[in-house]
């Protein structure tokens, strides 16, 4: 994807926090499962989560969606080098490494907050993680948020 003034963007996977990010308190509403499933139709989508409710592998249990279970920031970068060049989703400071190593990164901030070192580490600031996919599969509304 071409953004005037911006840069051209390439990337084949989209990586999610799943606390704060994708939801509330481990729980991701069922419209959002939805939207995750239309991303997964273009690009790999994954979830990287040290699974603090205990509801990881049940939430995503039947979505074209990868799980990774991780114990910290450091590997949750270490794993989301490997689907490099990526997307990057996140809210909180385990999300760090991760923001800062992706092409794209965006900072949720919506019930659970953000950390501010997960906002300066990103390139676009999001109340709500359905506005994320949905710029992602309209890139018009990507373009005008990011072109100069």
């Amino acid at each position: 994807m071409e953004i005037p003034g911006y840069g051209k963007l390439e990337f084949g996977a989209v990586l999610f926090d799943l606390n704060g990010t994708l939801g509330v308190e481990g729980k991701v509403p069922e419209d959002v499962k939805e939207l995750l499933a239309k991303l997964a139709d273009r690009y790999t989508v994954v979830v990287l989560s040290a699974d603090t409710f205990g509801t990881l592998e049940e939430e995503f249990r039947g979505l074209p969606v990868r799980i990774e279970r991780v114990s910290s920031g450091a590997e949750k970068a270490e794993i989301a080098e490997g689907y490099a060049p990526y997307v990057a989703v996140g809210n909180g400071n385990n999300d760090v490494a991760m923001l800062e190593k992706a092409e794209l990164a965006f900072c949720v901030i919506g019930r659970e907050g953000g950390s501010v070192d997960a906002l300066l580490a990103s390139d676009v600031v999001v109340t709500d993680v359905r506005d994320v996919i949905e710029m992602l599969l309209n890139e018009k509304k990507l373009i005008a948020t990011l072109r100069r």
